[in-house]
């Protein structure tokens, strides 16, 4: 014991491995406890020790990337490494009752979360706005740790709050949202804080998507051929958003989406 923490030398580490279950035995390598190993070369007080939690809670969030990694290939419908908007919503859609801090949140609510949670990701994964992202890179992202913190049962309430997929957080979006949009119009987020943001910046803003008459003319927008009132087979052969208006006009619920 250290303090309060129990500890583990490599010997006691192997001995464990050898008594444990065939589909244990992965973890118990002198790769995984070197990794782990915190050693004070000051003072040595660990003496080659790793902390017995720190490895189950590095075992724990290894079961938790290979159940994801299923789970978005199992969502990954035309099996080709990446997901569409529609599909990783799916996948947090499927993730919501295997969180126990989310249990609370209302099924009324579930759109509007599965909405802010998977934004979270195409914001950042997704910076040239493909309208899709690979399955390794929400693997590999950062964040993803803070949907794994939702799966502990005692998570304190400073760790909520500054969680983005936590519940608080959601609705703490949800209420901005609802406060901010008022009238639908592009006037409301000049009102948004101390209301600082320029017309220009807000006219930047409205420009990601433009309508025409109140409608969306995003296909035209999105491959801007050369003549505005038709798209040429070689308009679309340049354009790296291809994919996603074949598959626009191939599925019924991505063009829905």
């Amino acid at each position: 014991m250290i303090g309060w923490e129990a500890m583990s030398n490599y010997k006691i580490f192997l001995k464990v491995g050898e008594e444990a279950e065939p589909k244990f035995k992965q973890f118990f390598t002198a790769k995984v406890f070197a990794k782990l190993l915190h050693t004070d070369w000051k003072n040595l007080h660990t003496d080659g020790r790793n902390s017995i939690m720190e490895f189950f809670n590095y075992v724990m969030r290894k079961v938790w990337l290979h159940q994801t990694r299923i789970g978005l290939n199992l969502n990954d419908v035309a099996g080709q490494g990446h997901l569409w908007e529609s599909d990783l919503e799916n996948h947090v859609l499927e993730l919501i009752p295997t969180l126990p801090q989310l249990d609370e949140l209302e099924k009324s609510f579930y759109s509007f979360y599965v909405c802010t949670a998977v934004r979270k990701f195409f914001f950042f994964v997704d910076p040239i706005r493909r309208g899709k992202i690979k399955n390794q890179g929400i693997l590999a992202c950062s964040f993803l740790d803070d949907l794994l913190e939702l799966r502990d049962e005692k998570l304190s309430k400073e760790s909520q709050e500054t969680n983005w997929f936590s519940a608080p957080s959601a609705l703490r979006v949800y209420g901005q949202y609802l406060n901010l949009d008022k009238d639908h119009s592009k006037e409301a987020p000049s009102h948004y804080g101390t209301a600082t943001m320029t017309n220009i910046f807000l006219d930047h803003v409205f420009q990601e998507y433009l309508t025409y008459d109140g409608k969306m003319n995003e296909i035209f927008d999105m491959i801007k051929p050369k003549d505005p009132l038709k798209i040429s087979l070689q308009n679309l052969i340049n354009n790296n958003q291809r994919d996603t208006l074949t598959t626009i006009l191939i599925y019924l619920n991505d063009f829905w989406t």
